[in-house]
């Protein structure tokens, strides 16, 4: 009975977190524009994701400044990793706990935070809010997230490989990629994708950084949740379900593939 009960309740905890999901996955390929009725099956909202005047901009914003952040955030973040590795017991334990306070840090005094810096770049220098600020605000929240994934995997990497690389003769740029960074890459990876992923859906930070001449989806559908929403926002949550499921997927399965091999 103990464990007809676990089961029960964890399948209602699943049913209710996945239910939404799977009601915007439907109603994503509903030929009705109403979102209560379903009339038959179609796809042209999908076709028109990226065809609506009204939608495309502000996707493109987003893919662009989630794409540009995380690429950014992990070089910078694996930089930062590379260097937290090889410093002291003292300067790490100082360095790791100003990583965690991004982390940690509440989205609104963040927000608050970065907007205040714009605004005095903006009496020095001429900042504009824009793409540029929006940019760099999720670079800085994107950033901790790579260490702490990279950070693990170079403390576990194999010391002696870079040791017997740099005897056969690489230099330090030449043993990191070929030596450090292949045995790294699952954190590389899980770092990038953690940061693509805040980008993609930041609403609070985006909301202090942003203009009304360059705003991102998640600001756009915000700003229109008081009324019916269009139908070629369930297509787009459903590539995006779509893609991390696929990406996560993927991932156990080079992961099984890799304990099999071991």
């Amino acid at each position: 009975m103990k464990k007809l009960w676990s089961k029960s309740y964890i399948g209602l905890i699943l049913f209710m977190l996945y239910l939404p999901i799977v009601v915007v996955i439907f109603f994503s390929f509903n030929a009705e524009k109403m979102q209560t009725v379903f009339k038959g099956f179609s796809l042209r909202y999908y076709g028109n994701l990226f065809t609506n005047r009204y939608f495309a901009p502000y996707l493109l914003n987003t893919v662009m400044v989630a794409v540009t952040s995380a690429v950014t955030a992990t070089v910078l973040g694996t930089s930062a990793a590379l260097g937290l590795s090889r410093l002291g017991r003292r300067g790490k334990k100082v360095f790791m706990n100003l990583t965690y306070v991004p982390v940690i840090n509440p989205d609104v005094v963040t927000g608050v935070s970065l907007s205040l810096v714009f605004s005095l770049g903006a009496v020095l220098f001429g900042l504009q809010k824009g793409f540029l600020t929006v940019l760099i605000a999720h670079i800085t929240f994107g950033v901790p997230f790579v260490v702490l994934n990279v950070l693990p995997r170079i403390k576990g990497a194999d010391k002696d490989l870079m040791n017997a690389a740099h005897d056969l003769g690489c230099n330090n740029i030449q043993a990191f990629f070929k030596v450090l960074l292949p045995e790294i890459m699952p954190g590389v990876i899980s770092g990038f994708l953690m940061a693509f992923s805040l980008s993609l859906d930041d609403y609070m930070v985006a909301t202090f950084v942003s203009s009304p001449s360059f705003q991102t989806l998640p600001l756009k559908i915000y700003s229109e949740i008081k009324k019916p929403l269009s139908p070629e926002y369930n297509a787009f949550f459903t590539i995006v379900f779509a893609v991390v499921f696929i990406v996560l997927l993927i991932s156990n399965l080079i992961n099984k593939k890799g304990k099999v091999k071991k």
